[in-house]
């Protein structure tokens, strides 16, 4: 596949080298020619010096042909700019921004964006693994809103239905079961056992409901 990368910083050097590993052709896009000294040696994409919204600079990285582009500078309103151009004008099929500040995400959404914004992302995961280091996170969707948490059933809930514990925490849902070793989809009458690991995909005020509903079940 054909991808183009705006932005060759640490994340755009990352991205583009990835990709080229991965066997894709990778054009890279910077406004500063020193800055393609951050890709990794063996990369042997294509790069193209210029700003990605001046005339031609996208048309002469091949824009027309591109499967994919990922615009990761760290100006926001560049990335939403470029990306929307990319999608609305262009046609190409894959487009991805990145969000530098957090609080521009709202303005990026309102492109429709398909955006990663590793600030809240970041935020997000730390204040997980403060708050409440026991529920493994397996899957991040989006930003961090809804994430798939991995946990082990305690003692407390040994021989109880499923149904009684989500009843605790409306904004999670049950996506798999494990026990001894093999996978199950679990229904809300399966029958829980000691040491089963559970995969619930949910909020992050859903997984601290159902994370207060097992501290209360355990102190009981």
């Amino acid at each position: 596949m054909n991808f183009i990368v705006i932005g060759c910083g640490r994340v755009g050097s990352e991205l583009a080298f990835g990709l080229y590993k991965n066997g894709h052709k990778v054009t890279v896009i910077d406004s500063h020619l020193e800055a393609f000294e951050s890709l990794d040696p063996d990369f042997r994409g294509r790069t193209l010096e210029g700003d990605a919204l001046t005339e031609g600079v996208l048309e002469r990285a091949g824009i027309a042909e591109a499967d994919g582009l990922a615009s990761v500078t760290n100006s926001d309103t560049s990335n939403a700019v470029t990306a929307h151009i990319a999608r609305t004008i262009y046609k190409v099929p894959i487009v991805v921004a990145r969000n530098y500040d957090p609080a521009m995400r709202p303005m990026m959404e309102v492109f429709g964006l398909q955006l990663v914004s590793s600030p809240s992302w970041g935020a997000q995961r730390i204040q997980e693994l403060l708050i409440d280091p026991v529920f493994r996170t397996v899957f991040s969707a989006g930003n961090g809103e809804v994430e798939v948490y991995e946990m082990r059933i305690p003692s407390c809930w040994n021989a109880k239905p499923l149904a009684g514990l989500l009843r605790t925490a409306p904004e999670c849902l049950a996506v798999a079961l494990t026990r001894a070793g093999c996978a199950m989809l679990p229904t809300p009458d399966t029958i829980l056992q000691e040491g089963d690991l559970l995969n619930v995909s949910a909020t992050f005020n859903g997984i601290q409901k159902l994370r207060a509903c097992l501290d209360e079940k355990e102190e009981a």
